[in-house]
């Protein structure tokens, strides 16, 4: 019998995308299909996201949510079963899911998001005439309070699971929102919604889904300790027995390097040799050397301080000391997008960057270079090194989070049993990066050692099926 499951998130892949958050929402429904899980995924209906919907169905209506009337409309799209929430008041206007054209956070997300949240609740308890969730599954602060609103709501009420997928954004509100937000004055308390004096999405799903998951083993431990629990430490030791570290994946049919329509030409883990054409059109596209003996190391990332990006720029001079290229797609902070465009103006050649995001890009990066920089602070999971492993660059990574738990060091024991993917450092700083580095042009010297490890890269497991088991049996866990 297949179990019904809501899923609710701000955004889902392919149609709104800002971050891993997107792919793990839109690659993990068609991963549960095999564990007879039936989902369907609640979306804001952003116009990128109504613009994409053909032969879309209105199956509930509010007159009014949250400042106006809405409207849910059913529709399929890319394999996906949708619930789309038409609400123009919230949703239709231009600049991004969560900020203006100017990168400045809408005033009002706190009520965008708390609506999105009392749909999903609403679903929960039956207002579709003809389908009714078994677990109600949120993602991230966005999706946080769906849990308070069941909880608070009464009983019967379904399962509900709450997934941290990075614990820096939290949907902190002040506490004059509370009425606002249709939530009970006996929430706010230390047990309910209240964090530090406001109202905390991301806290409410933490105290009050009945199952909580964060996207690796490794981050799930870091996030109860003070250093790294950004307040919510204590909640979480708390709520131990509730949580599970469950790896993400990707989806390995949208990542498969041997039917990949982005590249020159297909390869596979059979034959890596056959990403040279990658190599080849990688370095022609970003404007590198043609140098095919020279080293090229990819960046595909939010340029960023939690992204160690600052780090990376600190370490040019010994990048290129050891004759080493880069090449580096992303976008954020000012100040780094600056120091990116600046140093490949200094090396015309040897540092090429393009600033933004572009799907294609991504992937002739993570096919065409040698290795994948990911010297992240603090990393959930990361999905782009799991994409690099299949594509055959060999990722380079802070030994944090699940950048730990999916990247086997290869270290002097690790290769000489043969079970090496990449390389790790630590700490997060830009003397153990340089250390890296030196460690990897080393391997790179050494090829026959270099193709062993490129060959156990790609054949890491790297899709959802262990996982998706897991997350199936914490939803059966709760029925």
């Amino acid at each position: 019998m297949t179990l019904p499951v809501l899923s609710v998130a701000s955004e889902c892949f392919p149609l709104v995308k800002t971050g891993g958050l997107a792919d793990v929402v839109g690659a993990l429904p068609l991963a549960l299909a095999s564990e007879s899980v039936g989902v369907r995924t609640l979306l804001p209906g952003y116009p990128a996201v109504l613009g994409r919907l053909q032969g879309a169905e209105a199956v509930h209506g509010f007159d009014e949510l949250f400042g106006g009337p809405a409207r849910v409309l059913a529709a399929r799209h890319a394999g996906l079963d949708l619930l789309v929430l038409d609400a123009p008041h919230l949703y239709d206007r231009p600049g991004g899911p969560y900020a203006d054209s100017q990168g400045r956070d809408w005033p009002d997300n706190p009520q965008r998001f708390a609506a999105l949240s009392w749909v999903a609740a609403a679903i929960g308890r039956g207002a579709l005439p003809d389908w009714a969730p078994a677990v109600v599954h949120g993602h991230d602060w966005q999706a946080g309070l769906t849990a308070a609103y069941l909880r608070y709501g009464g009983s019967p009420r379904p399962g509900t699971v709450f997934t941290v997928h990075n614990l820096a954004f939290q949907g902190w509100a002040p506490a004059y929102l509370l009425n606002t937000l249709r939530l009970p004055p006996a929430a706010f308390d230390i047990e309910g919604v209240e964090f530090f004096g406001g109202i905390g999405a991301l806290k409410a799903g933490l105290r009050l889904a009945d199952r909580i998951t964060t996207v690796s083993p490794t981050y799930a431990r870091e996030i109860a300790t003070p250093e790294e629990g950004m307040g919510l430490d204590g909640l979480i030791r708390a709520r131990a027995r509730a949580m599970h570290g469950i790896l993400n994946g990707i989806d390995e049919a949208a990542w498969n390097p041997a039917a990949d329509p982005h590249l020159p030409a297909p390869f596979d883990a059979a034959r890596p040799e056959g990403r040279e054409a990658s190599r080849t059109g990688l370095r022609t596209r970003m404007g590198l050397e043609d140098d095919p003996g020279a080293l090229v190391l990819g960046v595909v990332s939010r340029l960023t301080g939690q992204k160690g990006m600052d780090l990376l720029l600190a370490c040019l001079p010994a990048l290129l000391g050891h004759g080493m290229r880069l090449a580096v797609l992303g976008a954020g902070e000012p100040a780094l997008e600056a120091g990116f465009r600046a140093a490949a103006a200094a090396h015309p050649g040897r540092v090429a960057v393009r600033i933004g995001y572009d799907e294609g890009l991504a992937h002739l990066i993570q096919a065409g270079c040698d290795a994948l920089l990911v010297p992240s602070r603090f990393e959930p999971c990361g999905l782009t090194q799991l994409c690099a492993l299949r594509y055959g660059a060999l990722p380079v990574v802070a030994r944090v989070g699940g950048l730990a738990d999916t990247v086997i060091d290869a270290n002097e024991a690790a290769l000489a049993s043969g079970v090496g993917t990449g390389l790790q450092f630590a700490p997060t700083t830009a003397a153990a990066l340089e250390g890296g580095l030196a460690r990897l042009a080393s391997l790179w010297a050494d090829q026959d050692a270099w193709k062993t490890v490129q060959a156990n890269a790609m054949r890491a497991p790297v899709g959802w099926e262990r996982s998706a088991a897991r997350y199936a049996g914490i939803y059966r866990g709760l029925i």
